[in-house]
């Protein structure tokens, strides 16, 4: 009866719904707002519908999405958020037949795609990471990890609109900014492999450092964070490693560890898919943590500890209604963690 009476005055009402109107783009806001993010949506089910999701963490509310293909990994945005840069995968049949990879250039504000780049049909396909495709740290060269399974990297000028060139580069993995025209990749053996490209994006040169972390012993996990001309990197025992790239050559810091030796024996470790962020402006270090065992890394985690990288005292933790397995940070003064 009472789905009834609602059906009745549903269509009572119809006449007097105004008419929708189509056709209608929104723009959204030149200057992105301080706690806008972009939420990945990579299912299992459905790896060929990759969807990013633009989100405004203050009030909630939905802006907008780009759908960017097959096993969708991550965008890459510009320091000045004039583009958006996305690498992708494409078949001809949806989930099969003729591949292409391109990077599309969307619009920030309109969300349309404004161009795109063809590259390589190599594209690493793994879940969404912060190291599959980044940008030199001057904006100019978009660089984007293969693995076929030989691993090199795709070198594209966004400023030109052009694929440079392919730079191989065998057992090493993941690409790490360290200058304007230098990135590094984390290798088997436990050390780095330093690139360096010319003004046209060409590679001038390649070197392997000695190794800084035993990878048998306690290899470290590949998520690791910017702090300045810092890369820190946490171990699957908790101990974080510090790359510093602003000289010539990288330097290593000693290891020191998240947990003290009481939290070791309660069997606290960091876990998640993405485990570290790092807020800039006050120093801070940010690590999901959670009691497990050893092969329980990827486990999410019940806390967030906080640490001040200058004294590497843990300053705050963060009690989570929910476990979660990955944390992000916002950059202003009053940053909100996600």
């Amino acid at each position: 009866m009472v789905a009834a009476i609602l059906l009745g005055a549903c269509l009572g009402s119809e006449a007097e719904m105004p008419a929708e109107r189509t056709g209608t783009i929104e723009m959204l806001a030149q200057t992105p707002g301080p706690h806008w993010v972009w939420v990945y949506d990579m299912l299992y089910d459905y790896m060929a519908d990759g969807r990013a999701s633009l989100l405004d963490g203050d009030s909630g509310r939905f802006l907008g999405m780009l759908s960017t293909g097959y096993s969708f990994t991550q965008l890459t945005l510009p320091r000045d958020y004039h583009e958006i840069y996305s690498a992708e995968t494409h078949y001809s049949r949806t989930a099969r037949g003729a591949r292409t990879d391109i990077v599309a250039v969307y619009d920030p504000r309109t969300l349309a795609p404004i161009a795109e780049i063809a590259i390589p049909p190599k594209r690493g396909s793994t879940i969404p990471t912060l190291h599959n495709v980044v940008l030199t740290d001057d904006d100019r060269f978009l660089l984007v990890f293969n693995i076929t399974p030989a691993t090199s990297v795709s070198v594209v000028d966004v400023r030109e609109r052009r694929f440079v060139e392919e730079v191989e580069a065998p057992g090493c993995s993941l690409i790490y900014p360290a200058g304007p025209r230098r990135f590094f990749m984390l290798c088997q053996d436990g050390g780095l492999l330093m690139v360096d490209l010319d003004d046209s994006g060409h590679a001038t040169s390649k070197r392997r450092s000695e190794p800084f972390f035993d990878p048998d012993r306690d290899p470290i996990s590949e998520k690791g964070v910017r702090y300045g001309n810092t890369w820190l990197f946490a171990s699957f025992d908790s101990y974080v490693h510090a790359v510093d790239v602003g000289g010539a050559e990288p330097a290593f810091a000693p290891k020191w560890s998240l947990v003290s030796a009481a939290e070791r024996a309660g069997s606290w470790r960091m876990g998640g898919t993405q485990h570290l962020a790092v807020h800039e402006a006050s120093g801070r270090l940010y690590s999901i943590m959670h009691q497990g065992g050893p092969y329980t890394r990827k486990d999410p985690g019940t806390q967030v500890w906080v640490y001040d990288l200058a004294t590497r005292e843990r300053v705050q933790i963060i009690e989570l209604n929910e476990p979660a397995g990955l944390v992000v940070v916002t950059r202003d003064d009053a940053p909100l963690m996600f």
